[in-house]
């Protein structure tokens, strides 16, 4: 799997219903948006663009030396938000652009890498994307984790937060282990093309994407390939609430290799 051409960028949007103001958050003395940009700077990333709709980021992030990109405040989701990102930028439609996540201090380098290379690795998918294997029933069956199935080929058949596949066997009554490792857990670190993002802005909401709220159901009502690849590393979880900045506060204060100055 050769390395890929790409442009990282992180979404950074300053309002949020469970921790507000979470990219300026303090983690190690940094902000966590700083953390996310330093990871996604130490990967193979030819540029790295820190896509916000506020000010006060901005203004952060630019006394890091970051390349900000500003945008609309009223994008429904970051995929859109990237969509506005690859116009501004004027890129063509066969650039690939990574999504890394405002919220994931903790994402290593290498996983960046891999879903980039994954995309240019099949010149007929639109977007690439992550999975890992679900080893515990709870997961499996917990609505709010995301799970995939994919083909021989490596391309998406479906994600759902039902837990897919469903075992007829076994599944009659909730069973205490997994009998195999046939259950993948979506990882939400997606590459893109550039003319896919301009092509999605046009489509509406599908039907099964509202059912499941999931916007990459959309992709697949549309007839686009996704890649979805194995991680080559543990992918850490990111900050959602905060019991997850606490957690993520404690392990990097801790660790000699950040809240060091650039």
């Amino acid at each position: 799997m050769a390395q890929a051409d790409f442009i990282a960028v992180v979404p950074a949007r300053y309002a949020s219903t469970r921790l507000p103001g979470k990219p300026l958050l303090q983690i190690a003395g940094e902000p966590m948006v700083a953390h996310v940009w330093r990871r996604a700077c130490e990967s193979a990333a030819s540029r790295v663009v820190v896509a916000t709709d506020d000010a006060r980021i901005e203004q952060v992030m630019r006394a890091y030396g970051a390349d900000v990109v500003m945008t609309r405040a009223d994008h429904p989701s970051g995929t859109d938000r990237l969509a506005e990102v690859a116009a501004t930028l004027g890129l063509a439609d066969e650039a690939l652009l990574v999504n890394v996540q405002g919220d994931e201090p903790l994402i290593p380098p290498a996983l960046i890498n891999q879903v980039a290379a994954r995309l240019a690795d099949d010149d007929a998918a639109s977007i690439a994307t992550l999975a890992e294997p679900i080893s515990d029933i709870d997961t499996l069956f917990n609505p709010n984790v995301v799970k995939v199935v994919r083909a021989l080929s490596g391309r998406a058949l479906y994600f759902s937060r039902a837990p897919i596949p469903w075992d007829r066997q076994h599944f009659q009554t909730r069973p205490a282990l997994l009998q195999t490792d046939a259950w993948l857990r979506h990882i939400g670190l997606y590459a893109y093309r550039a003319g896919f993002l301009r092509d999605y802005l046009d489509w509406p909401p599908a039907p099964l994407e509202q059912l499941e709220q999931l916007e990459q159901l959309r992709a697949l009502h549309h007839g686009h390939g996704i890649q979805v690849a194995l991680a080559c590393e543990i992918n850490p979880a990111g900050v959602d609430t905060a019991e997850d900045l606490a957690r993520v506060r404690a392990l990097l204060e801790t660790s000699s290799s950040y809240g060091r100055p650039l």
